[in-house]
């Protein structure tokens, strides 16, 4: 039976497309609900620009065309876009000065295959992220802070803070992400939401505005392990659009997600899944209220029929620099670009080019960007190169060996998200405590291998309305594997289905 209409926006995404299919509500409906959330919340900062008008008009679009019999299973469905992704019609800024405005004339690869080009899904508008997604907490947005739903004074997780918050307050039932050091799974785990970071080069970067083009990957976020399984089977896919794109036929995720294992029983659906427990994720940093929030998930695993095997990835602690050099080194390069020169922030005072180039970038970058710039062009320069740069990408190497060693005695890898559950706004003030933040997840970007995370719990004390998230990590392209163990998770378990007291 459906709740009543001001309750559907609380549906995951896959309830609302059985709702659809069935024509208890239209999608017309369905957006404007949604809409109205988005108006109502606007003092969380999810977004940075509602498209309301075009919005309605793609939702009855959508309507008429099932009624005409077209089945197609995300038809319809609200979708919120991630900054970074151009999208024709919207502005796209990055979350950055220097792209305020700026209006694409086409739509990057992700847009189009979730939309009316692809699966059908209507666009709400674009969600505020960390400036060009660098970042931990969503403080580095040039247009303002998003607040973390459960709690008004904490941070969200950068740097698809907007995205994870919007999906958190039921503003939308899904919405892009990317995570280039874990900036999908971080927020996922600090809003309550699930996230997945698919594998290297299984979903396009066409039409992303890089960061770090070695490490950039899009992803979805959304309520439930299933509805990001049928979100990354719209996404995911060759494209001759990108260069680093990978032909790798994509499954239907969902297809298996209800299954046991082969050889397992329904009451033990995980038997003969191996999990890898870390033990450097487990050590000196990670918080009391994290870990034991942790550790119940596991034991939760252990029930279902998992076995849980100690591993070691003995170069955990070299994933931070590595990745603060690797990652500014591709931004220093990629955002160079954003001269003044053909789109973008221009200065209006200047003498001549050179001055003109260091004003236009000096006023449209953020200090977080600034600094990481510096750092990239630093470590590439001239007898640096090898002592920083290079160094940094054989220490990459030997990070993917220690996976591919632990991937012999394991499955999947699981373990804690972030050391702590999330902090409040203005309490990191150092770069480098927020850096710290991103240790468990560093590790699988530099390697190229998928990520998730799912809602596990809660912190304590005073941290006992901000949620925990766990982080399960598989060999290249088992996006299924990580999907299929999340959702049978979430089948034993409720932690996904709380919600933030917010109001209507």
């Amino acid at each position: 039976m459906m709740p009543p209409r001001a309750n559907v926006a609380a549906l995951d995404l896959r309830a609302q497309a059985a709702a659809l299919r069935a024509g208890q509500l239209s999608s017309e409906e369905l957006v404007r609900e949604h809409l109205r959330r988005i108006e109502t919340h606007a003092g969380l900062g999810a977004f940075l620009h509602v498209a309301a008008d075009e919005a309605l008009r793609q939702a009855r679009a959508a309507d008429a065309a099932r009624a005409a019999g077209d089945a197609r299973p995300l038809l319809g469905l609200p979708v919120a876009h991630k900054d970074v992704f151009v999208t024709r019609g919207m502005p796209s800024t990055a979350g950055s000065k220097m792209l305020a405005g700026y209006m694409s004339p086409f739509d990057a690869t992700v847009v189009e295959r979730l939309g009316a080009a692809g699966a059908g899904m209507v666009a709400l508008g674009k969600t505020n992220m960390d400036e060009f997604a660098m970042g931990s907490s969503n403080e580095n947005s040039a247009f303002g802070p998003v607040r973390n739903p459960w709690d008004a004074q904490a941070v969200p997780g950068g740097s698809s803070g907007g995205s994870a918050a919007a999906v958190a307050a039921r503003l939308v039932p899904a919405a892009t992400g990317t995570d280039t050091g874990g900036s999908i799974r971080q927020p996922a785990a600090m809003c309550g939401v699930t996230g997945i970071k698919p594998t290297y080069g299984l979903c396009s970067r066409y039409g992303m505005i890089a960061f770090a083009s070695s490490l950039d990957q899009a992803g979805p976020l959304a309520q439930t392990a299933w509805d990001c399984a049928l979100l990354l089977e719209a996404m995911a896919g060759f494209d001759t659009h990108d260069s680093t794109s990978v032909q790798h036929a994509v499954p239907r995720y969902t297809e298996s997600l209800d299954a046991p294992r082969s050889g397992a029983s329904t009451d033990k659906p995980l038997a003969g899944l191996r999990i890898g427990l870390p033990r450097e994720y487990f050590a000196e940093g990670l918080s009391h209220e994290v870990a034991l929030a942790v550790r119940a998930a596991l034991d939760v695993y252990a029930s279902l029929g998992a076995t849980l095997v100690d591993i070691s990835l003995p170069r955990t602690e070299l994933s931070i620099p590595a990745y603060y050099l690797v990652a500014p080194a591709e931004a220093s390069s990629n955002l160079s670009r954003f001269d003044g020169v053909r789109y973008g922030h221009r200065a209006a005072n200047y003498r001549d080019l050179a001055e003109m180039y260091a004003q236009s970038r000096a006023e449209g970058f953020g200090p977080e960007v600034k600094r990481r710039i510096l750092i990239g062009t630093y470590v590439l320069s001239h007898g640096y190169y090898d002592a920083y740069y290079l160094q940094a990408q054989k220490i990459r190497r030997l990070i993917a060996e220690d996976f591919l060693q632990a991937f012999r005695e394991c499955d999947i890898v699981a373990g804690p998200v972030s050391p702590t559950v999330a902090w409040n706004l203005g309490e990191k003030a150092d770069p480098l405590a927020n850096y710290l933040a991103d240790i468990y997840t560093l590790s699988a970007s530099l390697a190229g291998l998928p990520g998730m995370s799912i809602p596990a719990g809660f912190g304590q004390g005073a941290h006992a309305k901000r949620p925990v998230g766990l982080q399960l990590i598989g060999p290249h392209f088992a996006e299924d594997r990580l999907l299929h163990a999340g959702h049978q998770f979430q089948r034993a378990t409720d932690w996904h289905l709380r919600t933030p007291e917010l109001g209507a």
